[in-house]
């Protein structure tokens, strides 16, 4: 099991197997939970509807085109998503 050491500013790094394994990239964010004396991180993770959403607004004329070449109405649903 891999260890790390906290920083005088009470960070650490996480080895890169750990990073590898669980996928991370720089800037994800990392839930911080304290269960029985014990620091546990788990990634954040959108769900896929926020991430679809997220892809579809950054990308409007790629999503009018995939929405064009496939049939589906991708702005639509962006849409209906962000109606709730």
């Amino acid at each position: 099991m891999p260890e790390v050491t906290l920083s005088p500013d009470f960070q650490i790094t996480l080895p890169t197997e750990v990073r590898q394994a669980l996928g991370l990239r720089p800037g994800e964010r990392l839930r911080v939970e304290v269960v029985e004396g014990e620091i546990r991180l788990k990634p954040v993770r959108l769900a896929v509807r926020e991430l679809v959403k997220n892809l579809l607004e950054a990308y409007p004329e790629e999503a009018r085109a995939l929405g064009e070449a496939t049939g589906h109405d991708a702005l639509g649903h962006v849409r209906r998503l962000r109606e709730g």
